[in-house]
């Protein structure tokens, strides 16, 4: 049987509605849509994205980013980008999401340190992306097979699901993005410097921190900081900050009970009325139209 074959005959059972589900192993999600998605700003946690049918686009600044059968996107950051998804009810998306538990990637790095293979993670000439899409080898075709067949047995998913989960990862290590999954254990170059800064924006998106305090606590210079900030995110830090408050706030009012004024202020808007402007401008709704159709959205999956 040809492995796209065995690949969809192995998650087919698994899915049973659009969206991302959890699947029997804390880090994998399913992953499934039966129709056409826009182009839509959103963020993924740290994971592999693999898909086995459709096909999805990913938005970095002037970055196109393709995720097709035959390929699996890896996302070291959780970074703010457009997404967008192609399937239709005759032919939908499948794939599932790995995500990238920072104590597993730690030991995987440290076990193989000594045997990297792949661009120079600390040469200025080749910074790691913090996102890109990644031709599956056959190893990782193998470890993905190996993954799925745990995933349809409960006792095989509960035994050998985080081995099946570590495998996947190791192959991805070892790939074309392995520096970039390094960079987030071994701390080293610009790279690493500016995956302390974006930590820092994420623990707190209510803070207000000039690029000089930024620049100050990842030790760089201003000019040196915002070149390799925008080298690697595709936008300015102001720019990046915006778009990572609107997509926490649209992640708040889909699932709490907080109200516009509320979200607005969870996430460091001090004006509700250019809140409403910038959500409406990135979405296409208001955020009061957004949180009805995303509780619509929600109310029907539980019924």
């Amino acid at each position: 049987m040809a492995l796209s074959s065995r690949l969809m005959t192995l998650i087919e059972p698994l899915i049973n509605r659009d969206g991302f589900t959890q699947s029997a192993v804390p880090a994998v999600s399913l992953m499934a849509c039966h129709h056409q998605v826009p182009r839509t700003p959103l963020m993924y946690e740290p994971s592999l994205v693999i898909v086995f049918q459709g096909r999805k686009i990913g938005y970095l600044g002037d970055r196109e980013i393709h995720y097709d059968p035959g390929q699996y996107l890896v996302q070291t950051l959780p970074m703010p980008f457009e997404c967008e998804t192609f399937a239709s009810p005759e032919a939908p998306l499948l794939g599932l999401s790995v995500r990238i538990e920072p104590a597993v990637l730690s030991e995987l790095v440290l076990e193989t340190t000594g045997h990297e293979v792949g661009i120079d993670a600390t040469s200025p000439s080749h910074e790691p992306l913090p996102m890109d899409s990644v031709a599956m080898t056959a190893s990782m075709q193998e470890a993905v097979v190996r993954l799925l067949r745990a995933l349809n047995d409960p006792l095989d998913a509960r035994v050998m699901g985080e081995a099946r989960v570590r495998e996947v990862i190791f192959e991805a290590l070892k790939g074309e993005q392995g520096p970039a999954l390094r960079a987030l254990v071994n701390h080293q170059g610009h790279y690493s410097q500016i995956i302390q800064a974006l930590t820092q924006m994420h623990a707190d998106v209510t803070q207000n921190a000039s690029v000089e305090v930024l620049a100050r606590d990842a030790n760089m210079s201003v000019s040196s900081f915002h070149q390799h900030f925008k080298q690697v995110t595709r936008a300015t830090p102001l720019q990046y900050l915006k778009r990572l408050r609107l997509i926490k706030a649209r992640q708040l009012l889909s699932h709490d009970d907080l109200n516009v004024n509320q979200t607005a202020d969870a996430v460091g808007y001090r004006s509700v009325a250019q809140f409403s402007r910038d959500y409406k401008r990135t979405f296409g709704a208001s955020p009061l139209q957004d949180r009805r159709q995303a509780r619509s959205l929600i109310e029907a999956d539980a019924s």
